[in-house]
């Protein structure tokens, strides 16, 4: 299926992320302080929601607000069953 909308900008906050997680590496192999990296993986896990919540958005704003205009009724459902199903998996994590 062909996407209405792109991440490409999302890139850039993920190649910084891939740094962020290079760094933790290298701290564990440094034997750095615990917290110190606690801390750093925290900011890595607040950035990875970040990327997440925008390309949520985008699939709402994009994707689903597309297949409610004009489509049939069926795929209409779909969507909106997808959107139920995402919101029910991110309660669970």
């Amino acid at each position: 299926m062909k996407q209405p909308t792109t991440h490409q900008e999302q890139l850039e906050f993920l190649k910084k992320i891939e740094g962020q997680v290079r760094g933790v590496q290298k701290m564990i192999e440094e034997k750095r302080y615990c917290v110190d990296i606690i801390t750093q993986i925290h900011s890595i896990v607040g950035a990875l929601h970040r990327v997440e919540d925008e390309i949520f958005k985008k699939h709402i704003d994009g994707c689903v607000v597309s297949a409610l205009k004009g489509k049939p009724e069926r795929e209409k459902q779909k969507k909106i069953n997808e959107v139920v199903e995402l919101i029910s998996k991110f309660r669970k994590s």
